[in-house]
C-alpha cells in the first residue's frame, strides 16, 4: 500500500487530498468536523516551522550573498516587483468590481460588527523594530524576525572573520530546518485532507449562493493576475508559464487550503529550490519577505472589490476620487497585510475609512472570509514564487540547466 502511495509525486497526493476533502464536506456535513484534527495537526506542525525556518534562512542567505552593491541591487529589484504587481492588482480588482451588476434591489441593513482598532501609520512602522527579539520569536511575529535576522546577517558581514562561528551556525541551522521541513511537507495531503472536508462542511455549498457574484468577483481577479499577470511577467523573462505553473502546483494547493503565506513558506520553499532550481540563498530572502509585503490578494484585489461591493450595498455612490484613494489605498495595504488568515479583514478598514464607508459593511463578507482567503493567499504565495524566479534569474541565481520551468524558446511544443 504504502510503495503504490510513494510512486505518486507531491503535488498528485496532495490534489487528491483536496478532492477527497470536498467529498467528504459534501458526504459527511457538520460531521466532517471530526476530520478537522488532521488539518490542525498540520498546522500546529507548520507554525512550528515557520519561526525558527526564517530566523535561519534570512541570516544565511544575507551572509551568502554578501554586502555592498550584489545585495543592494537584489533588494531593490524584489521589493520594487513586488510593489508594481500590487499596484496591477488594485487596478484590476477595482475593474473587475466596476464591471460586475451589484443590484440588491434594495439597501441591506447590517448585522452588528465591531471591526478592530487600526494604529496610526507612525505606529505601523515602529511595530517593524522589536523591542525583545525573543519575544518576537514568542508571539511569532514574522516581520520584527526578519527585521532582526537582516541586522544579524549583516553585522556579520561587517564584522568578517570573528563572526565566522555565527555564520557557520545558522547555516546549519537553516540546513536543519530544511529537513524537518521535508518531513512535515510529507503529511501535506492529509492535512489539505483535513481542512478541506472542514471548510465544505461547516459551510456547505449552498452558504455561498447570496454572495456567489462577489466571490465569483474575488475568484475572477485572482485567477486573472495569476495566469496573465504572474504568467506575463514569466513569459518575459523566457520562461514558460505552463511549466513554472506544474512547478508550483504543490504549493499553490498548501496555500489555498492554509489560507496563510507563511504557513506555506515550508512548502514553497521546497518548490522554488526543488522545482524552479533557484539558489537557495535566494530563495531564503525572497520568499520570507514575499509572505510579508506581497499580498496582492490580500491587499490589493481583495479591499478595492470589497469596496465597491460594500458601497452598491449601503447605496453610496463612488466617484473618480473614491477610485483613486481605493488604489492607492489598496496598494499600500497590500505591502502591509501580515501573512497568516484572517488580517485581510483588518486592512479592508483602512480602505473603507479612505473613501468614507461604513465599516460595519465588512459584516456582510466577514462570514465567507475564510472562502476568500483561500484564494486570496494562493495568488500571494504564487506572486512570490514568480518573483523568486523573475528576479532570481535576472541575477544568474536560477539553474537553467535543471530548473522544470525551462526557457519557453528550449520548448518548442510549450
Amino acid at each position: 500500500m504504502f510503495a503504490i502511495w510513494n510512486r505518486f509525486p507531491l503535488w498528485q497526493k496532495v490534489l487528491a487530498g483536496f478532492v477527497l476533502g470536498i467529498l467528504a464536506g459534501v458526504v459527511l456535513g457538520d460531521k466532517a468536523q471530526y476530520l478537522k484534527p488532521l488539518g490542525d495537526g498540520f498546522i500546529r506542525l507548520i507554525k512550528m516551522l515557520v519561526v525558527p525556518l526564517v530566523f535561519f534562512a534570512i541570516i544565511s542567505s544575507i551572509t551568502a550573498m554578501g554586502s555592498g552593491d550584489n545585495l543592494k541591487r537584489l533588494g531593490l529589484k524584489t521589493i520594487g516587483l513586488f510593489l508594481l504587481t500590487a499596484l496591477i492588482a488594485s487596478v484590476l480588482g477595482m475593474a473587475v468590481g466596476s464591471l460586475f451588476d451589484w443590484d440588491f434591489g434594495k439597501q441591506l441593513v447590517p448585522s452588528d460588527y465591531t471591526p478592530k482598532t487600526i494604529p496610526a501609520v507612525s505606529q505601523v512602522f515602529l511595530d517593524f523594530l522589536p523591542t525583545n527579539p525573543v519575544q518576537a520569536m514568542a508571539e511569532g511575529n514574522i516581520l520584527q524576525i526578519i527585521v532582526f535576522a537582516a541586522l544579524v546577517g549583516i553585522a556579520i558581514n561587517v564584522v568578517g572573520e570573528k563572526a565566522e562561528p555565527v555564520r557557520k551556525f545558522a547555516v546549519a541551522g537553516s540546513e536543519v530546518m530544511f529537513q524537518i521541513t521535508r518531513f512535515v511537507m510529507q503529511l501535506t495531503p492529509f492535512g489539505v485532507l483535513g481542512l478541506m472536508a472542514w471548510v465544505v462542511g461547516a459551510y456547505g455549498l449552498a452558504a455561498l449562493l447570496p454572495l456567489a457574484k462577489f466571490v465569483a468577483a474575488i475568484y475572477i481577479a485572482c485567477l486573472i493576475h495569476i495566469i496573465v499577470v504572474y504568467g506575463g511577467l514569466v513569459k518575459l523573462a523566457g520562461f514558460s508559464p505552463l511549466r513554472f505553473f506544474k512547478a508550483v502546483f504543490p504549493a499553490q494547493m498548501v496555500a489555498f487550503t492554509t489560507a496563510s503565506s507563511y504557513g506555506t513558506l515550508p512548502m514553497s520553499t521546497k518548490v522554488v529550490t526543488e522545482n524552479l532550481h533557484v539558489s537557495p540563498k535566494y530563495t531564503s530572502f525572497v520568499l520570507p519577505l514575499g509572505a510579508t509585503i506581497n499580498m496582492d490578494g490580500c491587499g490589493g484585489i481583495y479591499p478595492a472589490i470589497s469596496a465597491i461591493f460594500i458601497a452598491h450595498i449601503y447605496n453610496q455612490p463612488l466617484e473618480l476620487v473614491h477610485y483613486v484613494l481605493i488604489g492607492l489605498t489598496a496598494t499600500l495595504a497590500s505591502v502591509g497585510t501580515a501573512g497568516v488568515p484572517g488580517t485581510a479583514m483588518v486592512m479592508l478598514t483602512v480602505t473603507l475609512n479612505a473613501v468614507g464607508l461604513p465599516l460595519e459593511g465588512i459584516a456582510f463578507i466577514a462570514a465567507i472570509d475564510r472562502i476568500l482567503d483561500m484564494m486570496r493567499t494562493a495568488t500571494n504565495v504564487t506572486g512570490d514564487m514568480m518573483v523568486a524566479l523573475v528576479v532570481g534569474n535576472s541575477e544568474q541565481q536560477v539553474d537553467l540547466t535543471q530548473t522544470q520551468a525551462l526557457p519557453a524558446n528550449a520548448l518548442p511544443n510549450s
